[in-house]
């Protein structure tokens, strides 16, 4: 029986990342999080602060994945145009969710009281639900079992995440083993590429670098069992050892 994998794409919403003003910090982090849920983080896609991109991306990559999340855009500016364009993507308007607000007018009590700025933060697609923001007052948004709508600051956005542990459906977390060797990858492609496919369900991906004036890699074997991941280390050890090079278990 082939092991279903689950599958999750993202979409980085803000002109801010593609101007190289900010760095994005979310991709990992939320990688690192669906694999504990047992889902792959399939496809990245960054875009503009252009209601229309954000459409076509949205419908795009929440068709063809299990789970759709989406980073920035969720502020009180006018330029955080998330939320409708969000709402446009699936076709329904936008309204202000009553714990929302509740959230944010309690938040903002002691910090000037809520504004008409701030209230944006309580808008939602018609029919959404939130998820819970312990940092800001201003929620998250779930639309259903399958779309996450996060905050872009990554902090904000790792609280969100802990809301929605185990909330999720997926499979088996996938583990992984690293391997390095002082070796350019092109001479052992093929070694790599004999192991993989002598162990059902592996992927070995290969990192090259160069350090201390030398050409070396590191090669992560991933699956989601630990015996075929540790098997495959110890024949890729062996087989760098067969080609005269010395392996480093756990990496370089």
């Amino acid at each position: 029986m082939v092991e279903r994998i689950w599958t999750a794409a993202l979409v980085v919403i803000g002109d801010e990342i593609l101007s190289g003003r900010t760095q994005d910090k979310n991709i990992a982090q939320l990688a690192t999080w669906l694999n504990a849920q047992g889902i792959r983080l399939a496809e990245v896609r960054v875009v503009a602060d252009v209601q229309a991109s954000i459409v076509e991306a949205v419908n795009q990559l929440r068709a063809r994945n299990d789970y759709l999340f989406t980073t920035g855009g969720i502020g009180p500016t006018h330029d955080d145009i998330t939320v409708d364009a969000i709402a446009a993507a699936l076709g329904v308007g936008v309204v202000i969710h009553p714990r929302a607000r509740a959230a944010l007018e309690a938040y903002y009590e002691t910090r000037g009281g809520l504004t008409e700025a701030r209230l944006r933060m309580a808008r939602v697609p018609e029919g959404a639900d939130l998820i819970p923001n312990r940092m800001s007052g201003a929620p998250g948004i779930r639309v259903g079992d399958t779309l996450f709508v996060l905050a872009g600051v990554p902090h904000i956005a790792a609280q969100m995440l802990d809301a929605l542990t185990g909330e999720l459906k997926g499979g088996k977390p996938l583990v992984s083993h690293t391997v390095g060797c002082w070796v350019p990858e092109s001479e052992i492609a093929d070694l790599l590429s004999a192991v993989e496919r002598a162990h059902d369900g592996v992927t070995i991906g290969s990192y090259p670098f160069f350090r201390e004036g030398r050409v070396g890699a590191n090669f992560v074997i991933r699956a989601t069992d630990q015996a075929v991941v540790d098997a495959c280390a110890v024949a890729l050890i062996a087989g760098l050892g067969d080609a005269g090079r010395e392996a480093v278990d756990g990496g370089i």
